[in-house]
């Protein structure tokens, strides 16, 4: 069975024009006939930037896909708002089991809470286990995130995201040990994804167990003024 699947910063769907424009992003993920689309910065009902909009309702209904959402940051609502979330996102074409999330709650001053959206997805038979997640800037919190990550993934396995790191970091090499990097099957592209506009490094990841076989990797620049990151996409074999 082949899959495509996405990784994708969409900024609260602000652009590089400073414009909250969803529907930009839609036509991105459409356009890119992905099957799996893991998204990090999803508002819902956060703040005036994104208008109070539960942006995962907004997405799942405008491109006809299941979806679940994981919040990073839960805050007090304003007014007649709910809980105000910000985090991580799926979006899926296949019906999706069990979603839980994973929070790294640790209140510190300057420091962004993160967290981890796991799923598991029935294809071929088999239950697939998808992780969504957005790490910390800070070195000693990130290689807490990824451990923890690393050691609670189970396969088949398909991790998903932003992970601020660098390639052929210790970092990342922590990660490859037990997971392959999509983009070392393209020995001619280096997947850059940050800033959308001048590329310079890639912040962006998927990481598959050694069940898959990775059969393509493409940058999604159709549309680069829809956010600070683009997206790019995998063909994975199961």
């Amino acid at each position: 069975m082949h899959i495509k699947v996405m990784t994708y910063n969409i900024h609260h769907g602000k652009g590089l024009d400073k414009k909250v424009n969803l529907d930009r992003i839609c036509k991105v993920i459409a356009d890119s006939n992905a099957d799996i689309i893991g998204l990090n910065e999803v508002d819902r009902y956060y703040s005036e930037r994104s208008h109070f909009q539960d942006q995962m309702e907004y997405l799942t209904k405008e491109l006809n896909y299941f979806g679940a959402f994981s919040p990073s940051l839960a805050l007090q609502p304003r007014k007649k708002y709910l809980t105000r979330q910000y985090g991580n996102g799926i979006l899926s074409r296949f019906p999706i089991d069990a979603p839980k999330s994973y929070v790294f709650n640790k209140r510190l001053f300057g420091i962004e809470d993160r967290s981890i959206l796991e799923v598991t997805i029935p294809l071929c038979n088999k239950l697939v286990h998808f992780y969504v997640t957005h790490l910390s800037l800070n070195p000693s919190l990130h290689r807490q995130q990824s451990e923890f990550l690393i050691t609670k993934a189970k396969s088949p396995a398909v991790i998903i995201g932003d992970w601020n790191m660098k390639v052929r970091s210790k970092r990342w090499k922590r990660v490859v040990k037990v997971y392959r990097d999509v983009w070392d099957s393209i020995d001619s592209q280096d997947g850059l994804t940050y800033p959308a506009k001048n590329p310079r490094k890639r912040l962006d990841y998927i990481f598959v167990s050694k069940d898959f076989t990775i059969l393509d990797v493409q940058i999604n620049d159709s549309i680069p003024i829809a956010s600070d990151h683009l997206p790019f996409v995998s063909t994975l074999s199961l």
